[in-house]
């Protein structure tokens, strides 16, 4: 207080307005945000946006109108979508702002009185009371067994016990008891603290400097289809500008004819649809995970989970339930493992793996009452399932006792209260008198066991006699369930043989029986234990970033089935490493405990400049810059803050980590699917290409006119390059490793098949124009056998596609789904029509064609889709790496 300038009394009105003008007042910083028109625009910043602007003017050029509105439309629609699903990533500031209490209670010239939380000032006394929120950093110097939940900015599970003491300076965020942290909530007790920190100095201030300053990574996806784009883009300018300067200088054609040409060539190179479509697949992604539960903000983002080779995750209600409950009992008759779900009072007993009657054992049953009566918590019973009033622990020992047999109401009104001492974190102990059957009183303690060890004179034996105290038994029972990551209790009780109706401290400093102890866990999620087998089967690392303690961290981690869970670093073990140390120690350490919002987001950075793709989830305020900075975030949706959300670009809607499994498995298959359409779309448009560049080079008639391959990349770019994103997972999808983070798109592969699919269009298209022209067929009908005949070696193209990693000849892959189906009789529909339709015939020079030519026309498609076949066939004998 003296170094603030402030007393007991509080400040005067005119210090704390002089104070307020200089600091400004007590608020997060706002994030400086884009105009909805700058983010608009920003949507069209794309090099394969220009590429099928491009398009569009070259179809201006060819005067045809209607499929140039098309185009834009593709280009518009693009846009827009990115705009509604990219546009609100700004908001998590916000998000975090409306944490902050509107109102607080302080001290001004020696007078409670209520000011607007943004009217706080260094040096403030500020009252708090049980359900208020913490409305700035304060330094404690009143208590009265304060209790404050912290979850959100620490990760501790249970609300943190207060205290006026000094701590060291070094001490952790989650360790500094003596401070009540900006937008946390006090959920019992009352204190007075002096305001040491206000707006962006607060610690949650900090969060927010730090989620405004950290950059949003592009994800694989959107770096590998800019470096496409370019590529594309310089590889069809150059192909242009060669078959161009050929035309006139070799083939001696008229700059206006040679440009009509090149005009054409560029019609058939451009992959119009092609960022429509890509876009439309992540989109369908995104609905297949709205149905397990996963909401996608971003759409890239389904795609990259699926290429992640590091999962961080929070432990506290992703991993764990964040629900406490009592896994274990010691007594003198020994250890009882105690089952059960939530805070059901429904459970179950065992001894050794041997139910126990909730009535045969008299010092399990003891326990239990005492855990019941020493408690000011209930739990009920409501359309969500039981939850608890009051403080989590307390809640779970009530569970507790409702699974050994006790009703807490019928038995509340048999041992009726008369007295009770709060629990207070000086003693650590809470007592409560009740009358004794037997007679006199009886006052049962719940605490520390250490301090009940203290105070304990005798222990309750097996047979329900007092023993002398076992100090040794004990301290071993304790480490043990320590070590199993549980938070231990003690409880006892003292007899008083008079009727007694007050209770002291100092009557509970001698003669204490100690009767057992309770080791309560955030237990895992069963499902959560499935999830990491299944990551980790698919080659993905899974690690641990939490606040709370390293053991019951690392108690955790063994039972959910990481890799090394003994591999634990706290992080005070961090701050004394720097960026490039980390870098290494990062990659070994599985578990992350005592963890600050910084050391989550150096720890994500150093993953990233391993080379490694991180996905990183979490719940938490103090998760948010990590999850904004991680390759994708993924927040929790029921108890996740609004902050997480927002930074992230994926949200659980049930809090399942097991939704991660299945949201890798569909953002592999979106990858694959993406794969599909650019390995069928590339070497289709690219045989349509090179008969136009094979026709100049060779100075032969153009098999097939321009605006007849603007035609066909309409009506084949939709009807069925869109079918591929609907296809279903590969049987192997979760047995292969990730792909490596710098994988290009095109892979040399796919550039082999794009170049030999290529080659082959060609093949087949100028067999089937001169087999035309020889039989006499005029140059309209040859161009039409041209047409449909590409057409129909698109279709056999897509069979093939349709299995990335295993044969398409089957019964399935020949079959199709329903969505291919669609799309090869629409198309089929449409080339009947521009076949034998005469307005269409007018329209794109087309002419009506004999069956037996049309049988012709279908032997070229089972021709191309067989060589295929066979190509997969002998890459997959010989070795050669899949697509």
């Amino acid at each position: 207080m003296a170094a603030l300038g402030s007393g007991p009394a509080g400040l005067s009105a005119a210090e704390a307005a002089s104070r307020l003008a200089a600091d400004g007042p007590n608020r997060l910083p706002e994030a400086k945000r884009r105009s909805a028109l700058a983010r608009f625009l920003a949507q069209f910043d794309d090099v394969l946006i220009y590429v099928l602007l491009a398009a569009a003017v070259v179809t201006a050029l060819l005067r045809e109108f209607a499929d140039l509105s098309m185009i834009l439309l593709v280009v518009v629609a693009n846009a827009v979508i990115g705009f509604v699903q990219e546009g609100r990533a700004e908001r998590a500031l916000e998000a975090i702002r409306d944490m902050i209490s509107p109102h607080a209670s302080v001290l001004r010239d020696g007078a409670r009185v209520s000011v607007p939380s943004a009217g706080l000032v260094r040096g403030d006394i500020v009252l708090l009371e049980a359900g208020d929120r913490v409305p700035a950093d304060l330094r404690l110097v009143q208590v009265r067994n304060l209790r404050v939940e912290e979850a959100a900015l620490t990760g501790e599970s249970v609300p943190v016990e207060k205290s006026a003491a000094p701590v060291a300076a070094e001490a952790a965020l989650a360790d500094r008891s003596g401070m009540a942290f900006f937008g946390t909530l006090a959920v019992a007790g009352q204190a007075t603290g002096v305001v040491v920190a206000t707006g962006a100095a607060t610690e949650l201030g900090r969060i927010s400097t730090l989620l405004g300053e950290v950059e949003r990574l592009q994800t694989p996806l959107v770096r590998q289809m800019a470096q496409f784009g370019r590529q594309l883009t310089i590889a069809i300018l150059l192909v242009a500008a060669a078959v161009w300067a050929w035309a006139v200088a070799i083939g001696g054609m008229a700059l206006a004819e040679a440009f009509m040409v090149v005009v054409g060539l560029a019609v058939a190179a451009i992959p119009e649809g092609l960022p429509a479509i890509m876009t439309i697949t992540l989109a369908i992604g995104v609905r297949r995970m709205a149905r397990r539960n996963a909401i996608v903000r971003v759409l890239p983002a389904i795609e990259t989970l699926g290429s992640v080779s590091v999962i961080c995750s929070d432990k506290t209600g992703t991993f764990t339930r964040n629900e406490m409950a009592v896994r274990a009992a010691v007594t003198t008759a020994g250890r009882f493992e105690i089952a059960g779900v939530g805070y059901s009072p429904e459970g179950s007993a065992s001894r050794d793996g041997v139910a126990v009657a909730a009535d045969t054992d008299a010092t399990l049953r003891r326990l239990a009452r005492a855990a019941l009566l020493c408690n000011d918590a209930e739990i009920r019973l409501g359309d969500a399932g039981w939850s608890v009033e009051g403080d989590p622990m307390e809640g779970a020992l009530v569970a507790f006792a409702g699974r050994v047999g006790y009703d807490s109401e019928a038995s509340r009104a048999d041992y009726v209260r008369r007295d009770a001492i709060p629990f207070d974190p000086t003693v650590r102990f809470m007592a409560t008198l009740h009358p004794a059957r037997s007679g006199g009183a009886i006052a049962y303690l719940k605490g520390a066991p250490e301090h009940l060890l203290a105070v304990a004179t005798g222990q309750l034996g097996s047979d329900g006699s007092v023993a002398p105290l076992d100090r040794d038994f004990w301290s071993e029972q304790m480490e043990r369930m320590a070590d199993a990551g549980q938070r231990v209790l003690g409880l006892a009780y003292r007899r008083f043989p008079e009727d007694r109706h007050d209770l002291r401290r100092d009557a509970l400093a001698r003669d204490v029986v100690l009767i057992g102890l309770v080791g309560l866990l955030d237990p895992p999620r069963e499902e959560a234990v499935a999830a990491v087998a299944e990551c980790q089967a698919a080659g993905i690392v899974v690690k641990m970033i939490t606040g709370d303690h390293a053991r019951t961290a690392a108690a955790i981690a063994r039972h959910i089935g990481l890799a090394r869970p003994e591999a634990v670093a706290t992080g005070a073990e961090l701050d004394r490493i720097d960026d490039a140390a980390l870098r290494r120690f990062a990659v070994e350490t599985t578990v992350f405990a005592r963890t600050s919002p910084e050391h989550k987001l150096r720890i994500v950075e150093a993953l990233q400049a391993e080379g490694l793709v991180v996905a990183m989830t979490g719940d938490g305020v103090n998760d948010a810059p990590a999850l904004k900075r991680a390759d994708v975030g993924v927040a929790m949706g029921r108890k996740g803050t609004e902050a997480a959300k927002e930074a992230a670009e994926m949200v659980l809607a049930d809090d399942n980590f097991a939704s991660i499994a299945a949201a890798v498995r569909e953002g592999r298959t979106v990858y694959d699917n993406l794969r599909k359409v650019v390995g069928w779309t590339l070497p289709t448009n690219g045989g349509e290409a090179f008969v136009i560049i094979a026709a100049i080079l060779f100075g032969l008639t153009l098999p097939v006119t321009p605006v007849q391959i603007l035609w066909i990349n309409m009506i084949t770019a939709v009807a069925l390059g869109l079918t591929l994103a609907f296809e279903p997972t590969e049987p192997d999808t979760m047995r292969r490793p990730p792909r490596r983070p710098g994988e290009p798109l095109l892979s040399p592969l796919l550039l082999w098949r794009i170049g030999f699919v290529s080659m082959l269009f060609v093949a087949f298209a100028f067999a089937a124009f001169f087999h035309a022209l020889e039989d006499g067929r005029p140059l309209e009908e040859a161009r039409t056998v041209v047409v449909n005949t590409i057409v129909v070696l698109e279709i056999a193209s897509l069979f093939s596609m349709r299995y990335l990693h295993a044969p398409s000849l089957s019964r399935r892959g020949v079959k199709g789904t329903p969505a291919v189906l669609l799309g090869v009789g629409v198309v089929v529909a449409a080339q009947l029509l521009v076949t034998y339709l005469p307005p269409l015939n007018a329209l794109l020079g087309t002419a009506p064609i004999a069956l037996g030519e049309i049988a012709a026309v279908a032997a070229s498609g089972v021709g191309l889709f067989a060589i295929l076949e066979l190509e997969k066939l002998v890459r997959r004998r010989w070795r050669i790496a899949g697509t």
